[in-house]
């Protein structure tokens, strides 16, 4: 296949794969809106609360143009500071969008056993931070209620088909930018960079390849759906899977733009830990996968 036919493939089914999965998301939102979720978060423990907190992570919107509006109501609300972390953690890590491109980049199996081990680490990271007292680092912010409440839109299947369709489709012509430059990269990588030279920087047989690529993750502001079609590419010439983990995991958990509203709530030292936790999950999830293809259980 030339670069060409492979951009042109890779795009076309990242597209439909991200329209789908958006709609099903939407539709999810419209039955269960943030604040019936949230009303349970209130009423929880704070140990199942930190399961439920990492699962409503895994359901929410794929940016943090939206992650931290919600976590700013969450903690206004109440809710346990731990059981915030559990979901700040989960949120960018784990929706439903990035799980099926994973599904497309590396199949079902490895996906699942990258849900599990980022999932329970948003549980348990959170429990932590929250017994350590971080709490104590969040700031005095205010937050403005725009008296809108999904409780009073229009019911009915059809008003709610519509309203996932569209949501869909809006956050589909936000990412598509970065589907595009994703696939572009890939391509070109694909077609013009030697298997060799990947293999000798980042092959599974070099044992910095992990820490390094979730380093370099962080501040590169990679989002998760550019990423992953490049992600597929490095894969193919001979990156290790670990090292890839690491890098989706490092780029889409802390970007540079969620860094900078965080600091806006949280003072520098929980900024500090909360960057730090996505490294060690990055450098943890990308060693899990290097044992486990080394082993040849993925």
């Amino acid at each position: 296949m030339t670069a060409g036919g492979f951009f042109a493939v890779i795009t076309a089914e990242l597209v439909l794969l991200f329209i789908g999965i958006s709609f099903l998301v939407g539709l999810l939102h419209e039955y269960i809106p943030e604040e019936r979720i949230r009303a349970v978060l209130a009423g929880r423990r704070r140990g199942t609360g930190h399961f439920i907190g990492a699962g409503f992570g895994a359901l929410t919107p794929f940016c943090s143009c939206s992650t931290i509006p919600i976590l700013l109501g969450l903690l206004d609300a109440g809710i346990p500071f731990g059981v915030c972390m559990s979901f700040l953690i989960a949120s960018p890590l784990l929706n439903p969008v990035i799980l099926s491109l994973l599904v497309a980049l590396v199949g079902v199996v490895p996906t699942a056993v990258y849900a599990a081990i980022t999932f329970l680490a948003a549980v348990g990271l959170g429990a932590l931070l929250g017994q350590l007292g971080y709490g104590r680092h969040v700031k005095d912010v205010m937050v403005e209620r725009d008296g809108g409440c999904a409780c009073t839109a229009e019911s009915g299947h059809g008003p709610r088909l519509r309203r996932a369709l569209a949501f869909a489709l809006s956050l589909f012509r936000h990412v598509f930018p970065y589907l595009l430059l994703g696939a572009g990269i890939g391509a070109f990588i694909y077609g013009f960079v030697p298997e060799d030279l990947i293999v000798g920087l980042a092959g599974p047989d070099n044992p910095l390849a992990i820490p390094a690529a979730a380093v370099i993750g962080i501040p590169m502001y990679i989002r998760a759906e550019t990423i992953i079609p490049i992600s597929a590419v490095l894969l193919e010439k001979g990156m290790g899977i670990g090292a890839v983990m690491a890098l989706i995991i490092g780029g889409a958990g802390a970007s540079i733009p969620e860094v900078t509203l965080l600091a806006a709530i949280f003072e520098k030292k929980l900024v500090a830990v909360f960057v730090g936790v996505i490294l060690g999950v990055a450098v943890l999830t990308g060693a899990a996968f290097s044992l486990l293809a080394a082993g040849g259980m993925i």
